[in-house]
């Protein structure tokens, strides 16, 4: 019988970490933030479907994945974002501020748990890294700065199967 209480979460990663997972079979760190379809993104996107709001809850772990570049300037430029089911039942929902999709995971994702691999292509490198240096600032408000961010969410990530992790690093 299926798990029916599976959660897809998406959590924001870089190059580095997707060789950190192929080594040692997790991604991540106790606590450690993924967005996913939460009950608060839900009420704020009413009339969104199913769809739609695993797209936002994406779109959110991608810039997610722009911070993190922000602060590994030995990392390639280019975002990630993992897709995993876990269990529903062990998130933690500390934002619930209308319209969040933040969740905190209770321990890394195991690689059974990975369903799928998001990365920008090479083209997107220029601007995925412009938007990696200001990301902080388009948070803030800074309508230059989410501009330069905005550029880089233009590029659609690439879907890789989880057996072509080896391949991605």
């Amino acid at each position: 019988m299926p798990n029916t209480d599976l959660v897809r979460v998406y959590v924001p990663a870089t190059v580095p970490l997707l060789a950190a997972l192929r080594a040692s079979g997790q991604l991540g760190l106790e606590g450690m933030e993924a967005q996913a379809v939460t009950p608060a993104l839900r009420e704020w996107y009413a009339e969104g479907d199913e769809e739609e709001l695993e797209y936002v809850a994406f779109t959110r772990a991608a810039q997610g994945a722009l911070q993190l570049l922000r602060y590994d300037s030995a990392a390639p430029r280019r975002r990630v974002v993992v897709s995993a089911d876990v269990a529903g039942s062990t998130l933690v929902r500390e934002d619930t501020e209308l319209g969040s999709s933040s969740v905190r995971l209770p321990r890394p994702i195991l690689l059974a748990e990975v369903a799928s691999i998001h990365v920008d292509s090479e083209d997107a490198a220029e601007s995925v890294a412009a938007a990696a240096d200001v990301v902080e600032e388009a948070l803030a408000g800074d309508p230059d700065a989410q501009f330069t961010v905005d550029s880089a969410e233009d590029h659609e990530l690439e879907w890789y199967a989880v057996s072509e992790l080896d391949e991605l690093v």
